[in-house]
């Protein structure tokens, strides 16, 4: 905003006034000057869509030359790359196309129409030839753009309580799950198979419901994918808004993993854009849960409880749970989002979508287990292609025993051993170019159910010892 809507400057202590066009210090009495605006004219003449679509500076570059054989040739500059999904016989990769890595987060060089190579004559004047291609020095805006985000089919694009299964966020039921096309759900779970470009250990897919048909191979692939990478839990959506308990049961048993969990009911919070109240599926929540979790306890601690697993940012859940109702959705193997008194939305309950009763069908022990397995493995990787020796073995050990050691402090686990010698390195294995380690857990558990006896005994009773 310029200078047209000041009036004038003041003195903080004694109110004296100042011209506005004239550049000043202090005031007489060496205190700071307040700037003072004409607040009405500023309120008539400016209104709230002017601020809203007022230019934004986003980057600058300077100084960028088209000449190639120059330092800050534009394309090197600012980059000309872009990456595309490539397919190579059913398994996606990213492919990147281009000369100069793109450095700009907004924009890359399409392509230089006329190159300026050897701009300067000898005698240092500006060839004819390229002048003409000087940019013009002018400015624009987005402000007045306009266009549809999603084909005429999906629009407008349905969110929040409203996704159905022919239209979630704008994809339609078909987009969901097409492999021809590289902007879609498939497309983008197939990608993150690829552990070494992609490193993560939570994943949540809101808006892709169970219960929607066209959202289930997506879901599937999701918790496959959990499953197979071995260092990630797969969050999972079962129904739509307005549910009844019955089909979320439902919707947990179709699904048999250590890698998956899911939670309900929905939960309402605030629109960040609109500022709005709206509902959205539990997914949304759940991963400020597990980082509050981490920041305030350990990875293998549950998130849960009344602890660690409050819902701070969320207004209340689409049911108050009953006790009842939480007994049925645990045992169905599906968290319940809790509501008390004074106290507020909380989740209680962590278990995992495994159906076998195991350690495994709790999330703290499949999160030590990722925890542990990727701390672990990165020691390992840099063993590869070392000396099949003694003091190999011995390395990997020094660094392991004390890992695990503080993970058990921190309450992780009650007990460990680890076994990388000649009982498992025997030479066969040694000529395989083979090196074997094994590690036995004993994961601690957590107390879901305490049980408390009281007992009224008469007066002179003694209390057992």
């Amino acid at each position: 905003m310029d200078n047209y809507y000041v009036t004038h400057l003041e003195c903080s202590m004694t109110g004296k006034k100042y011209e506005a066009n004239k550049i000043h210090g202090l005031s007489e009495v060496g205190r700071p000057l307040l700037v003072r605006y004409d607040l009405e004219k500023l309120k008539n003449e400016v209104s709230r869509d002017d601020i809203t679509n007022s230019k934004t500076i986003l980057e600058t570059w300077a100084g960028l030359s088209l000449d190639p054989n120059s330092s800050n040739y534009i394309e090197k500059v600012i980059g000309n790359s872009k990456q595309t999904v490539a397919n190579d016989n059913g398994e996606y990769y990213i492919k990147n196309d281009g000369t100069y890595n793109t450095l700009s987060r907004y924009v890359r060089v399409k392509s230089v129409a006329t190159k300026t190579l050897n701009y300067f004559d000898n005698a240092g004047n500006a060839k004819d030839q390229f002048t003409g291609s000087i940019p013009i020095a002018s400015e624009g805006t987005f402000g007045g753009a306009t266009g549809v985000p999603f084909t005429a089919a999906n629009s407008p694009a349905l969110f929040y309580d409203s996704i159905s299964n022919i239209n979630t966020q704008g994809f339609d039921g078909d987009a969901l799950d097409d492999t021809t096309s590289t902007g879609t759900y498939a497309v983008a779970l197939n990608l993150l198979a690829n552990r070494d470009l992609f490193n993560y250990n939570l994943i949540t897919t809101p808006g892709l419901i169970k219960a929607n048909a066209k959202a289930t191979g997506e879901l599937t692939t999701m918790v496959n994918t959990a499953q197979s990478r071995g260092d990630n839990l797969a969050i999972v959506d079962l129904v739509n808004y307005d549910s009844d308990i019955l089909p979320v049961a439902a919707g947990a048993a179709a699904i048999d993993s250590s890698y998956a969990a899911t939670y309900w009911p929905w939960l309402q919070t605030i629109d960040p854009d609109k500022g709005g109240q709206v509902w959205v599926p539990a997914s949304t929540m759940i991963p400020g849960v597990y980082a509050f979790n981490d920041r305030s306890g350990e990875a293998w601690f549950a998130p849960a409880g009344l602890s660690r697993g409050g819902l701070s940012t969320v207004l209340r859940a689409e049911r108050n749970l009953t006790n009842g109702n939480r007994n049925t959705l645990y045992g169905a193997n599906v968290n319940p989002i809790a509501t008390f008194p004074n106290v507020g939305v909380v989740v209680f309950g962590q278990k995992t979508l495994q159906k076998k009763a195991s350690a495994l069908d709790r999330i703290n022990v499949r999160r030590l287990l990722i925890e542990l397995k990727s701390y672990i493995s990165q020691i390992a990787d840099n063993l590869v292609f070392e000396q099949n020796t003694i003091a190999t073995r011995n390395n990997f050990l020094s660094q392991v025993n004390p890992y695990l050691e503080s993970v058990q402090q921190r309450q992780g686990l009650y007990a460990f051993k680890v076994v990388m010698d000649d009982s498992n390195n025997t030479p066969d294995v040694i000529d395989r170019n083979e090196l074997i380690g094994q590690i036995y857990l004993q994961p601690t558990k957590t107390a879901e159910f305490i049980y408390l006896d009281f007992n009224v005994l008469p007066t002179g009773a003694t209390f057992p010892s």
